[in-house]
């Protein structure tokens, strides 16, 4: 210290880092300060779960005497209690994290409210996290922590405290009654879980949306005019799918009802979805009730993939769905995450921002084994047909901008690019005069609209 080597940042702690913070440095190596300080002792309570410094810059752990340690940026509390229990706590360095079984008994332990922070959790967070684990790993992993549970309460001589974890874990399981007071602890005691992740990204992109300034864009659509606007969101939707055909073999396809032999499959989709898409009966209909979205979504899949009957059109899946690095959300949370999807849609108004929540949440959820981005975006544009605005059509080559906002919307809840790129497409589609084909051909192709990413072109505005 003499020679402006090192520095104090705390008792009988230096460090040889003269340049950052003594916050950011006591944070970034907590743990290890941690083990310096106050070896052999139990990181436990609400800090075992969090594995991290809580949000008042706490962390708690159990030693032999009860004491407090200030540092910078970091109040460690340390209650005197049981030590490491050989077999289940978890060494780390010098010390010991409590195992998963001991953290959630000492989180349903009293704590006294002296005016800060609680040691412990509340108990609507451990509901939440105990649902969370229910809808991750199935009942069958609950049941193992309640078994484990147990045999560390008697252990912890904390065997009261058990009987309110398992009256916990049988409410959430829903085989016992108990005062639930999370909402997703309540959904799964009920059969109806739900993924948290994506029902925050659903509040996310309603909180952008639910009063933005958006235009109105109204349609002209009528008689003629709406089934050759039907059939070009039927071509660009599979062709995003890629189901891809030329525009004119396409057409063919709808006008005379006939599949080409050689591509059954494939002209059974743009069939399929042109039913819904150009049906006006079908493209009215919005749902003012659960109940009628759900019945909507999956007699409209069931016809969009009717041709395609080892894809279980209109089920919803028994297997998760994998993109890329995206895991959709699991089999038995789709109808509670679907429900919680349409409670956020349903208080919105403008119909643009309707359509939108519509059709990300059913695709963050993929609820089907295909054909999810399909009924999405037939599920939007009937929201935007039945309130007289203009259809959302993708263009094939805007697919690349179009995939990417909704990437970042999944992973980054970031929800700017996905409606900018959407409104563009809108604005888009209002510029092109659907009411002939051939000239509405002939001027999607000027537009660039027929070209792919891998011809390295933009989409060119009307």
């Amino acid at each position: 210290m003499k020679s402006g080597l090192v520095r104090k940042i705390g008792p009988k702690l230096y460090t040889s880092n003269l340049k950052d913070s003594p916050e950011q440095i006591v944070r970034q190596n907590v743990w290890q300060i941690l083990s310096l300080l106050i070896p052999g002792t139990v990181v436990s309570h609400r800090s075992a779960i969090e594995n991290k410094i809580s949000p008042a810059g706490c962390i708690y752990v159990t030693g032999e005497y009860r004491r407090t340690i200030d540092l910078p940026g970091l109040k460690i509390f340390v209650q005197k209690g049981h030590g490491a229990l050989e077999g289940w706590d978890s060494p780390i360095l010098n010390l010991y994290v409590a195992c998963r079984e001991r953290a959630y008994l000492e989180n349903l332990l009293p704590s006294k409210d002296s005016g800060r922070e609680l040691k412990v959790l509340s108990r609507h967070e451990i509901e939440e996290r105990l649902a969370v684990i229910l809808g991750s790993n199935g009942e069958q992993e609950l049941n193992r922590l309640r078994d484990r549970a147990r045999e560390v309460a008697n252990l912890l001589e904390l065997e009261s405290v058990f009987t309110k974890l398992n009256e916990l874990i049988g409410a959430v399981l829903g085989t016992k009654e108990a005062n639930l007071s999370s909402p997703l602890s309540k959904a799964h005691s009920i059969g109806e879980g739900y993924e948290p992740k994506a029902v925050e990204r659903f509040a996310a992109l309603r909180a952008a949306i639910a009063d933005a300034p958006f235009p109105v864009r109204n349609s002209s659509e009528s008689g003629e005019e709406f089934y050759t606007t039907a059939f070009f969101d039927a071509y660009f939707s599979n062709f995003i799918e890629g189901t891809e055909f030329l525009v004119e073999e396409a057409y063919e396809i709808i006008d005379s009802g006939i599949v080409p032999p050689t591509r059954p499959e494939d002209g059974h989709d743009i069939l399929g979805a042109y039913r819904i898409v150009g049906s006006i009966d079908e493209m009215t209909k919005i749902p003012s009730t659960f109940e009628e979205f759900e019945d909507l979504l999956i007699s409209r899949h069931a016809v969009i993939l009717e041709g395609r009957p080892d894809k279980r059109p209109g089920q919803y899946k028994l297997r998760p769905n994998i993109a890329g690095l995206t895991r959709f959300v699991d089999p038995d949370l789709v109808r509670g995450t679907l429900r919680q999807g349409f409670e956020l849609y349903r208080g919105l108004v403008h119909p643009f921002a309707r359509a939108l929540a519509m059709m990300f949440f059913v695709l963050e959820v993929h609820p089907f084994d295909d054909g999810n981005g399909r009924i999405a975006r037939a599920m939007m544009n009937a929201e935007l047909v039945a309130s007289g605005q203009v259809r959302i059509i993708v263009p094939s080559v805007f697919r690349t901008e179009y995939l990417s906002g909704l990437k970042r919307m999944t992973n980054e809840c970031d929800p700017v690019a996905f409606i900018k790129q959407m409104q563009h497409v809108q604005d888009f589609t209002s510029r092109i005069d659907f009411s002939n084909k051939d000239s509405a051909i002939e001027k999607l192709r000027g537009c660039n609209a027929f070209a792919t990413p891998a011809d390295n072109i933009r989409l060119r505005m009307p």
